[in-house]
């Protein structure tokens, strides 16, 4: 395992050596051809190159969700004319008369030509791209070559946004090297910009792990290059964020009594402290940090809750002191719960929200930083976060430990596996949309099971004939056949469990994300030593992509670890 426990640096130091090639910028605009045509209130109009190019990537979004609806609409078409040339913008002025339905079409048909090419074009192309990752999707850290993430720049689009986001259909801009800071050692290669252009800066700060970033104009956060998440350094970051959960475990019953102790201070600050703390601990909230200026999503967390985005029942479908939350978490995720409180925590409110307007902060006197050195001060390394990621690590052991059947086959146990990390997701409210081929998968899958269940049908009364004529004949040919029946029969009906089995995960899961969870907020040894324990391959729970990112859980864990 020494990858994993190499010496160790110098606080705030993460590499000594850092070399790569910079960023890889995706191809520039190729114009479209002269027979596929733009129209303007039913004329063609020829576009100048940099209209025609956003142009087309509203159109390749025709048939998307997104461009249907108004908000979308409008950020776009005033975006775009402002890259409009004067005279452009003297006859665009109506989005409803433009057509891109040609355009449209042309992009289909070339994505429908590059599925069908032949075998060995397609060969060709995963051999270019190959190349590019080998000369771009490395760098040499203190002496390892390692994987980086994303070492290509997000190319130009229009921003899409997470749930209801107001930015959605503006312009993303295309990243130059003008744009871009590489941050590499002294003493390294350093990389070369593409001809006739030079990089915004080179840094050397080994303080950092990035190797290149940009601010995108959208919301002008930073983007950065990072390293593959199988990497060394990403990997122990990832064991050390799980280590500080654990840590949690043994202090938590202690945090727990403070907290409730705390709903009676005589302080204020300090009552709404420990009534975000139980929120944050229980319902898996998460902290909501204040915003950066220009982020125009409201979206909120458990400290920047408002009066309007909570009401108070003493009464509710037979439940006492409920709280009905309702408001827009991270991504513009509506978070939707009714949850029966403590009656203290329900007092407590009632006091927070007397004599306010909706639009006031529930926690007033709140801020994140605040309770965040709360946190620090009762566990080194304690943050609002660390509540998410220790409540659903945990969720997700007992949960496997409640719902596994040792007795039951792979497909079962994979059922048990997939229940256990559904609970997760519904505590941190990773919510999907049902994916537009739901219904069209669920009616094949059912089809299936139709096929299968006459199979069985077919095969008892194939066993049954078999029988009586053993009954007769009494010979050892068809005792022999009695046997291969009920043979086909017993795996026929195997596998239908094992459809059905599917049919119920399915449907069960159709507006859940699993995936978030996975990745980010639990202990990938909870799941490897579950795997090992009841002899489930691991690739049946980890991708490829997802094994490699917990390489270190994979070597760590034995069948007996415990969170």
């Amino acid at each position: 395992c020494s990858r994993w426990e190499e010496e160790k640096k110098e606080d705030g130091v993460k590499w000594m050596q850092l070399e790569h090639r910079g960023p890889y910028f995706v191809p520039l605009y190729e114009p479209l051809p002269e027979d596929v045509r733009f129209y303007y209130d039913g004329k063609p109009l020829k576009l100048s190159l940099a209209t025609e190019e956003i142009a087309t990537f509203y159109a390749k979004m025709l048939d998307h969700e997104y461009t249907t609806k108004e908000i979308f609409q409008n950020n776009f078409f005033h975006d775009w004319r402002k890259e409009m040339t004067s005279e452009e913008q003297e006859i665009i002025k109506d989005l409803d008369k433009c057509d891109f339905r040609e355009i449209h079409k042309y992009f289909v048909d070339k994505n429908e030509a590059r599925k069908a090419l032949p075998k060995e074009e397609k060969q060709k192309l995963k051999e270019e791209a190959e190349k590019i990752q080998e000369e771009y999707g490395y760098c040499i850290l203190d002496g390892h070559r390692e994987k980086i993430g994303n070492f290509k720049t997000e190319p130009p689009g229009l921003f899409r946004g997470r749930g209801e986001h107001p930015k959605m259909g503006m312009l993303k801009k295309r990243i130059m090297p003008e744009d871009v800071i590489i941050n590499c050692s002294r003493d390294s290669k350093i990389p070369e910009p593409p001809e006739g252009h030079k990089w915004k800066e080179v840094r050397f700060d080994n303080t950092v792990t990035w190797l290149a970033s940009w601010t995108e104009n959208i919301q002008n956060t930073l983007k950065y290059i990072m390293l593959n998440p199988s990497s060394k350094l990403k990997g122990e970051k990832d064991w050390q964020k799980y280590e500080v959960a654990r840590r949690l475990k043994d202090v938590v019953h202690t945090i727990r009594a403070q907290y409730r102790k705390d709903w009676k201070s005589k302080e204020i600050k300090t009552r709404q402290r420990a009534v975000a703390l139980y929120f944050i601990d229980k319902l898996a909230l998460r902290a909501g940090n204040e915003k950066e200026e220009g982020e125009t999503a409201d979206t909120v967390g458990c400290c920047s809750l408002r009066v309007e985005h909570i009401q108070l029942h003493a009464q509710l479908d037979g439940q006492e002191h409920v709280v009905e939350f309702d408001f827009l978490g991270k991504d513009s995720i509506r978070y939707y719960n009714k949850v029966s409180v403590e009656k203290p925590v329900f007092r407590n409110l009632w006091l927070f929200m007397r004599n306010k307007e909706p639009s006031d902060d529930l926690f007033d006197q709140l801020t994140t930083n605040f309770l965040n050195k709360h946190l620090q001060h009762l566990m080194d390394g304690l943050t609002a976060k660390v509540f998410r990621t220790y409540n659903a690590s945990i969720t997700l052991q007992e949960q496997l430990k409640a719902l596994t059947n040792p007795e039951d086959n792979v497909a079962g146990k994979l059922l048990s596996y997939n229940r256990a990390n559904r609970a997760v997701a519904i505590l941190c409210n990773h919510q999907r949309s049902i994916p537009k081929t739901f219904a069209r998968s669920m009616q094949v899958l059912q089809e299936k099971i139709d096929a299968k269940k006459k199979q069985v049908k077919e095969a008892q009364e194939e066993v049954k004939k078999a029988e009586d004529e053993f009954k007769d004949t009494k010979d050892a040919k068809a005792e022999a056949n009695v046997e291969k029946k009920k043979q086909l029969l017993k795996r026929l009906e195997e596998q239908l469990a094992r459809l059905n089995v599917q049919a119920t995960d399915k449907e069960e899961n159709k507006q859940i994300a699993l995936g978030t969870s996975k990745l980010n907020y639990l202990d990938p040894r909870i799941s490897v030593a579950w795997c090992k324990k009841f002899g489930i391959p691991i690739e049946r729970i980890y991708n490829k992509t997802q094994r490699e990112k917990f390489a270190w859980a994979i070597a760590m864990a034995g069948e007996d670890f415990e969170f």
